[in-house]
Formats: structure tokens, C-alpha cells, sequence
């Protein structure tokens, strides 16, 4: 059985890339959105990527309509519905990358000498090859 990449209906906090990806991959969605939410502070790639998905990959159940227009006026629908009735886990995936980056740059910034391998230009080259890896992985199986 062929596999297709779209957005979810019901798995979204936003457009539903996130638990669409999660649901081609087999992994939890709340693990994608908080690396999108980490990518976001490793020069933006993370927002850019998820708009570009967010318009590229269609929703689930809809017909492939090539418009470029009509898929943004639905991506623009779904911030206005987003932004109005907020899903529940985003305090938790905001809170845990929030968690996170405060204690990179804690880290970072505390100068200890036993930690001066530590460089967070290198954390996010290697956070991305990881993650890469666990879903080549995941999906190999």
C-alpha cells in the first residue's frame, strides 16, 4: 500500500503539517512540532519550513487542486482558525523548547572550561542529522 504525505484534519495545532508528517512517519506528532518549534530559533528554518509544507502538501481528503491562490487563501484560513481556538498541547511544546534553548544557552554561556567543546553553531547540525537519522529509521520499519 502506497503511503501519501498530507495535512491532518484532526492531529493540528496550526495547518496540520506537523500530524501529517507525524502520521507518514509513524511518529508522534508532538516530537515534529517541537523540532520545528527548535528550527525556528536555528536561523528560521523552522518557520519557513513549515509555511512552505503548509502550502506545498494538500489537506487530507482534498482533491489536488494546482491553484496556488486557493492554497493560500486555505492556508490563511487555517491561522485565522488556529489563532482563534488554540490546541491544547501548544503551552506544553512551546514550554518544552523554551526549556530547552534556556539551557543550551545557559550552558553556552557559563563558560566553564570542561564544556568549551560546547559550541551551539554545532548543536544544530547535529540535532538535524540526529533527528534525520531516527526518521530514516522510523520509517524504514
Amino acid at each position: 500500500m502506497e503511503r501519501k504525505l498530507f495535512r491532518s484534519r484532526e492531529d493540528r495545532m496550526l495547518g496540520g503539517v506537523c500530524g501529517g508528517l507525524g502520521d507518514f512517519l509513524g511518529l508522534d506528532a508532538t516530537w515534529i512540532r517541537l523540532a520545528f518549534f527548535l528550527l525556528i530559533f536555528g536561523g528560521g528554518v523552522g518557520f519557513w519550513a513549515y509555511v512552505v509544507l503548509w502550502i506545498l502538501i494538500p489537506e487530507q481528503g482534498a482533491t489536488n487542486s494546482g491553484d496556488f491562490g486557493e492554497r493560500l487563501r486555505v492556508v490563511g484560513d487555517d491561522f485565522v482558525k488556529a489563532v482563534n481556538r488554540p490546541h491544547p498541547k501548544s503551552g506544553i511544546i512551546v514550554g518544552a523548547g523554551l526549556i530547552i534553548l534556556g539551557a543550551v544557552w545557559l550552558l553556552e554561556s557559563l563558560g566553564i572550561s570542561w564544556l568549551g567543546w560546547f559550541d551551539f553553531d554545532l548543536l544544530w547540525p547535529i540535532l538535524l542529522i540526529v533527528a534525520g537519522i531516527v526518521l530514516l529509521y522510523r520509517w524504514k520499519r
